[in-house]
């Protein structure tokens, strides 16, 4: 399965590890068209503006997987906020100044004998308020269909070797509820602070098809 690990096959992949994109310049598309279209009538309209549009863009792709490491060192260091990110993880997101909008964002914990993966089998949907754009990978049919099938394959592939013992636990995003996996938290990392440990999260560790990095 093509991903961005570099210790692995990388079919479709070019030598720095990036996936092969066609040249952007073929006809715009009709969903594309649409888009200028709408948005061309938007301002026209005076529903918003040029500059909100831009600010908006900004936002969206300010987002990284940075906010959801936060997140997660902020659980491996407060166990009150551990509890209610559980709980309601879209609440205990905005006690740390996240948007999650309108999501129902659920936080899963890996534990000993559990492992959770993350997957939209519809299209892409994805954590976008913490974790930013969704890698290339998460959104092919492959990963969508194999990650359900054959969880255990699948994360062998991304070089997450897991006991048999152990179970894996596929969750299905929707438009509507999104996922974030809460990683176990490395041995060794007892007199870290949540700056440092938050160099330890990486956004496969996340979504499951990855673990912690050791300190």
């Amino acid at each position: 399965m093509p991903h961005d690990h570099h210790d692995h096959d990388h079919d479709g992949m070019s030598p720095s590890g990036h996936p092969y994109r066609a040249d952007n310049d073929a006809p715009l598309t009709y969903w594309q068209t649409m888009e200028i279209a709408v948005r061309e009538l938007l301002i026209k309209k005076r529903h918003t503006t040029a500059a909100e549009i831009s600010a908006q863009i900004d936002t969206m792709d300010a987002r990284s997987p940075a906010n959801g490491a936060a997140v997660v060192a902020r659980a491996w260091s407060d166990p009150a906020f551990k509890s209610r990110l559980l709980s309601d993880a879209s609440a205990a997101s905005r006690e740390m100044g996240y948007d999650i909008g309108a999501l129902n964002l659920i936080a899963v914990e890996n534990t000993e004998d559990t492992h959770n993966l993350i997957v939209c089998t519809l299209c892409s949907c994805y954590p976008r308020n913490l974790l930013g754009l969704p890698p290339d990978w998460y959104k092919t049919r492959a990963y969508r269909s194999r990650a359900v099938k054959e969880p255990r394959k699948v994360l062998e592939e991304f070089g997450v070797t897991l006991p048999q013992e152990t179970q894996i636990r596929v969750y299905d995003s929707t438009a509507d509820m999104r996922y974030i996996v809460l990683p176990t938290r490395p041995n060794g990392t007892e007199d870290m602070d949540e700056a440092s440990l938050a160099k330890l999260v990486t956004r496969d560790s996340m979504i499951g098809t990855g673990l912690a990095k050791a300190p």
